[in-house]
Order: C-alpha cells, then sequence, then structure tokens
C-alpha cells in the first residue's frame, strides 16, 4: 500500500463527531420543553377558579384548590421544576374524598330521579283512567290504583266468574267492553292480565288446583279484549298467580271474595316492560 493511501486513511473524517450531533439535539429538546413549562407558569385565574367550582360541585373535589395551587395572585409556580412536582402531587390526590361520606352518591341520586319520573307518569295516566271509569260509569266496579311502573285496574271475581268457572259470566261483557276502550285510549305500553284466586283447594271441578283455575280466568279475559277491542296482542301478558299474592285475610270469607280478583296492569313508557 502506498504512503498516500496510508495516510488518508490515518486522517480524521472532517466535521464534528456525531456525538455532538445528538448532544446539539437533546439540548434543544430540552431548551424547548422548558420554554414550554415557563409558557405555563401563569393562568388566568379567574377562568381556573370557575373550573375548580365546576369540578368541586360535580365531585367534592379541589376542596382547598385556591391555596393548593396558588391562584390567588394567578401565578401557578415560577420554576419549572417546582410546577412539575406540585402537579404530579396535585393529579394524585384528585378524586381521592378524605371519607366516604364525601362521595357523592351520583348512581343513587340518578335511579331516584328516573323513579319520581316513572311514579309521575303513572300518577298522570291513573288520573286519566280515573276520569274515563268514572265517564264509563264503573266507579266501584273497577278499583284503580299505581305504581312507579303501572296503573292497575282490579275486578272482583265474583263479577266475571261462577265459582271453580273461568266461563266469562255474560253481565261482566258490558264492564269489559268499557275496560276496553279505556285500555285502547290510554295503554302505550305493556298491559298485564293475572288471575288471582283465594286459598280453597279446588274440589269437583275440572281444574286440579288454584294455579290452573287463575291462569284460566287471565286468558278467559285475554280472549275477551283481543275479540272486542283494537288491541295488539303482542304487547298483553297473561298470568295466573293462584292463592300466593293475597290482598286480605283469607280467614273470612269477605277477605277470601278480595282475594278472587282479576288484575290489569297498563304500564307506562318509563317502565321496565
Amino acid at each position: 500500500m502506498s504512503r498516500l493511501n496510508r495516510r488518508r486513511e490515518e486522517e480524521p473524517p472532517k466535521g464534528a463527531p456525531a456525538w455532538m450531533t445528538t448532544f446539539g439535539d437533546l439540548m434543544n429538546l430540552l431548551l424547548c420543553f422548558f420554554v414550554l413549562l415557563f409558557s405555563m407558569s401563569s393562568v388566568d385565574a379567574q377562568k381556573f377558579d370557575l373550573m375548580a367550582a365546576s369540578f368541586n360541585q360535580a365531585f367534592s373535589v379541589f376542596d382547598s384548590v385556591s391555596t393548593g395551587m396558588g391562584t390567588g395572585d394567578g401565578i401557578l409556580i415560577s420554576n419549572g421544576v417546582n410546577q412539575l412536582t406540585e402537579l404530579d402531587q396535585y393529579i394524585n390526590s384528585i378524586g381521592k374524598a378524605k371519607d366516604e361520606d364525601d362521595v357523592p352518591d351520583s348512581l343513587g341520586e340518578a335511579e331516584k330521579k328516573i323513579e319520581e319520573a316513572k311514579l309521575k307518569e303513572s300518577e298522570e295516566l291513573a288520573e286519566k283512567v280515573e276520569e274515563a271509569v268514572a265517564e264509563q260509569s264503573l266507579k266501584g266496579v273497577v278499583d284503580v290504583e299505581f305504581t312507579s311502573q303501572y296503573v292497575q285496574l282490579t275486578l272482583q271475581g265474583s263479577l266475571l266468574f261462577d265459582s271453580g268457572s273461568t266461563v266469562l259470566k255474560e253481565e261482566s261483557f258490558p264492564v269489559l267492553d268499557k275496560i276496553g276502550v279505556i285500555l285502547e285510549r290510554y295503554a302505550e305500553s305493556t298491559i298485564e292480565i293475572e288471575g288471582h284466586t283465594d286459598n280453597v283447594p279446588m274440589s269437583g271441578t275440572k281444574y286440579s288446583n288454584n294455579d290452573e283455575l287463575s291462569s284460566g280466568r287471565a286468558l278467559s279475559v285475554f280472549n275477551y279484549l283481543i275479540e272486542h277491542a283494537n288491541l295488539d296482542p303482542a304487547i298483553i301478558k297473561h298470568s295466573g298467580r293462584g292463592e300466593y299474592v293475597p290482598i286480605a285475610d283469607n280467614s273470612t270469607a269477605e277477605g277470601r271474595a278480595l282475594n278472587r280478583r282479576v288484575e290489569i296492569r297498563i304500564y307506562n313508557s318509563l317502565s321496565s316492560y
């Protein structure tokens, strides 16, 4: 190898070493970082106080935000390094309640408001149904009650059926016709028909127990309403509850008469049905 080629191999590369380029880029990034910190060191005190008040109202945090973050004079923290430390501590403290009593039951409040809305809608629907019952001359024949889920029409079993039978009496037809009109007018959601009996055991009939009897009676009312009223069968449910949901004492004749009944429920639009 010639002396000229050996000399070229031994000569160092021209320009700055590669590590200096990397170091220079790092310094530029650090400079930008501290400039950014400095630009954030001053905030609008009024806007920050409004934001803090909003969070405090919603979550019961920021209890001492004006002093903890130094917003009294509009200066957050002048030194960038200290600012990072304080900000980290502040973020870690957000959402930690001083005790369980300080945590608002947001879910419970929401459920309470929904329940109140349901009850209000049922109450308004019940008022309309009661007016219709009075117009149809059904007072004393049909009892109207309501819950947050539905408005309930109750008919006594003695009006609808003979003892141990699921065949509707002819004298019950005008009553059911009028109820069909009410359902057509006000039922916008599910309708549920429930049959109920007393606790006297079945004997001498084609039904072996009160469950079958109550189910047959609910079905009879369902069939009549479907045939004589303009109702969608898809929104009507029917079931027998037997003797298991009494509303009176079965040890007396009067109580047993009250327990033999058919309930028609009109669910409101906010109900779970």
